[in-house]
């Protein structure tokens, strides 16, 4: 007699392959597991080492920060070092400008003008005084136009007036003048 098998082998082989496929699908997810877990902390090392990147940029920025702070005050103080300078360089060499301007007003005056009153204010001088004729004071005009240390002579006023007798005639002026900076002093050749 042939051989019969009566036993369930189908069913057998199915659950075989289904036991066989499970664990396939098992070795999939672990293996997919693995690699989402190598992937997360490769990114989770990246993550830290530019947290740290930043981290360490953030305290140089601090230090420049603070540096930066340091050399605008020591700009401030340089600035104001130098302006005291200056102060003292314009004081020094203004210390001597009142006898520079009598000086220099003695040379630039032509006989026959008389003045009465000098006034100076910053780097203004009013003058005024009394004259023989109009052409000695377009002649002193001209002497302060070329002088070092004086400039830019205006005329004010000028009237003429009779003093003691008739062949006497003075006249009344005013002009004011500009006295030059020590560097247009310099420039002017009148260090002297």
């Amino acid at each position: 007699m042939p051989h019969i098998n009566l036993l369930p082998w189908r069913e057998q082989a199915k659950q075989r392959k289904q036991k066989e496929y499970i664990a396939i699908l098992l070795l999939v997810a672990i293996a997919a597991l693995g690699v989402m877990l190598l992937i997360n902390s490769y990114y989770n090392s990246l993550i830290s080492n530019q947290q740290m990147r930043n981290q360490y940029l953030a305290t140089e920025i601090a230090i420049l920060d603070a540096k930066i702070e340091e050399i605008k005050e020591l700009k401030a103080k340089r600035k104001n070092l130098e302006q005291r300078m200056g102060l003292i360089t314009d004081l020094q060499r203004n210390r001597n400008l009142a006898a520079q301007i009598s000086d220099e007003l003695v040379k630039v005056v032509p006989a026959g003008i008389f003045l009465t009153n000098l006034e100076k204010r910053d780097r203004q001088i009013l003058i005024k005084g009394k004259s023989e004729s109009n052409n000695r004071v377009s002649a002193l005009m001209r002497n302060i136009e070329s002088s070092y240390l004086l400039e830019r002579p205006v005329l004010n006023t000028i009237v003429s007036a009779r003093s003691g007798t008739e062949l006497n005639i003075l006249s009344d002026f005013s002009m004011s003048i500009r006295v030059k900076s020590p560097t247009e002093q310099l420039e002017a050749g009148g260090d002297q």
